[in-house]
């Protein structure tokens, strides 16, 4: 019977502990990072997974940058959006975790018929991503010292001074599927938000 009390006082503490960090950086995005904040942050050394119907976002930048934590430095790129509307978002995270094994975290939010997600300064970073996009008044291989569109490479990024980015004026994503590292917002609202957890692997995609 002890045991069994004490796995369940640590499956609590688990969540309490877990779930503001999840709500804190849900977004096409469970992770701070040194390539979207200050330098002294760093990335969990954990992906997540992340899916939404659409996206539609104005100020479009991406640059190439390195997200740096306990596990090693990762290749990323990065989107920067000014403002952004996201519909059916769903971002996941599987941690393993001692006696229980695996546990997923799932948020939701932005689902069809109702408001939107919404963020402004908007940063991810990702390294795979699959999507159909559209993008208005794009410039392709401009440095990214010298970008105008977006919100710019942000505080802290380690990106070389004229490495190879490109803008646009809006882009509209449709039918997204995107592994990251770490999203960043200034300002970050969540219509709708759900969240499960679970034991095994329940991801969005």
């Amino acid at each position: 019977m002890e045991s069994v009390a004490r796995g369940g006082t640590r499956w609590k503490r688990f969540a309490v502990v877990m779930v503001p960090s999840v709500a804190a950086t849900a977004a096409i995005g469970v992770a701070l990072s040194q390539g979207a904040l200050a330098a002294s942050f760093s990335v969990s050394g954990q992906q997540f997974k992340v899916t939404a119907d659409r996206l539609d976002g104005t100020g479009f930048v991406q640059y190439a940058s390195i997200d740096s934590g306990d596990s090693g430095d990762h290749p990323v790129a990065v989107v920067g959006l000014d403002d952004a509307k996201i519909t059916n978002l769903c971002q996941s995270v599987v941690v393993p975790v001692p006696v229980f094994g695996d546990v997923s975290m799932k948020l939701t939010a932005g689902k069809p018929g109702g408001a939107r997600v919404s963020a402004n300064k908007l940063y991810i970073d990702a390294d795979d991503l699959s999507t159909d996009a559209t993008f208005n008044k794009v410039d392709i291989g401009v440095s990214v010292s010298h970008t105008t569109k977006g919100p710019g490479p942000a505080k802290g990024d380690k990106v070389l001074q004229d490495s190879f980015s490109q803008q646009a004026d809006s882009v509209t994503f449709l039918n997204v599927r995107q592994r990251a590292w770490a999203t960043t917002a200034g300002t970050f609202k969540l219509s709708g938000l759900g969240m499960k957890i679970q034991k095994g692997k329940h991801e969005c995609y």
